[in-house]
């Protein structure tokens, strides 16, 4: 087992999290990601090499990127995967863990409520809400959608740290109002209108027509770079490039069965124009 090393003077996340780039958040994400899936297989040491393969960024940014927390590592040998997992967890400020309350009981609602991967990374979905009578009272994953007249009341009770909007578009602003009443200061909304909130409230958008739109862009550019592409000659057999390790390239082609790290390595293998990259106070994500 190598040595750890903690950040200079027990220095918390959040006295970093002013230092670090936005950029390098949504990386943070990513790292955790592949973490927690090199944990659920064992794995007590990664190199930075092979961290930075499963996670499809280069050694050296991700170095950087870890740079940032503080020393984590030992050069040689490699970053303690449950250390290194739960100092990432400390920055993003999930140590403690989440309590999500959610407007809007439609498919898109019911689907996110009843999605299991959201507890196991922290986010526990505490309350439901609607305006629909015919929603109202009905059983959503272990929950009842609750009239969204009592969201003041419910909140207060609840104590969520964060909010979800899944409502129609003409009916977003008024969840989001109603939240930022009720005093939650970070929201997700997935209505594809800019909503309006006080500078010391985060709303993040995610768009999922744009982001659709946008890949049908890179499938159109990447087919029309590959026509233009001469075929390269097969390489010599001493030239065959070989996996950094058994324990990633076993991981990598493992990543049916462990969606996260599939995802994670593809979100940075191809150019991302995700909706969901860190905003700035009080604006809205725009891709």
């Amino acid at each position: 087992m190598t040595e750890q090393h903690e950040a200079p003077g027990g220095v918390s996340g959040r006295a970093l999290q002013k230092d670090i780039p936005q950029a390098t958040v949504a990386r943070l994400a990513t790292y955790l990601r592949v973490l927690a899936t090199l944990a659920d297989d064992g794995v007590a040491i990664v190199s930075s090499e092979e961290l930075a393969v499963a996670a499809g960024v280069n050694s050296a940014k991700l170095r950087k990127d870890l740079s940032f927390l503080g020393p984590n590592g030992v050069r040689g040998v490699g970053y303690d995967v449950a250390k290194l997992r739960a100092r990432i967890e400390d920055v993003l400020g999930l140590s403690q863990g989440h309590r999500v309350v959610l407007v809007g009981a439609g498919n898109l609602g019911r689907a996110l409520v009843g999605y299991g991967g959201f507890q196991r990374r922290g986010f526990t979905v505490v309350g439901i809400f609607d305006n629909d009578p015919e929603m109202i009272g009905l059983p959503v994953a272990g929950l009842v959608v609750c009239d969204v007249a009592g969201l003041a009341t419910a909140v207060a009770t609840l104590e969520p740290t964060i909010a979800v909007i899944t409502v129609p578009d003409d009916a977003a602003q008024d969840a989001c109002d109603r939240l930022v009443a009720a005093g939650l200061q970070s929201i997700l909304s997935f209505a594809p209108c800019e909503l309006i909130a006080p500078a010391d409230v985060e709303v993040r958008r995610v768009d999922l027509a744009v982001e659709l739109q946008m890949l049908s862009f890179e499938r159109v550019r990447n087919a029309d770079n590959a026509s233009e592409t001469p075929v390269p000659q097969a390489p010599a057999p001493a030239e065959v490039a070989r996996p950094v390790s058994n324990r990633i390239s076993r991981t990598a082609h493992s990543s049916a069965a462990h969606p996260a790290l599939k995802h994670s390595a593809a979100a940075h293998s191809a150019t991302s124009h995700t909706a969901t990259e860190p905003s700035s106070k009080g604006s809205v994500v725009t891709p």
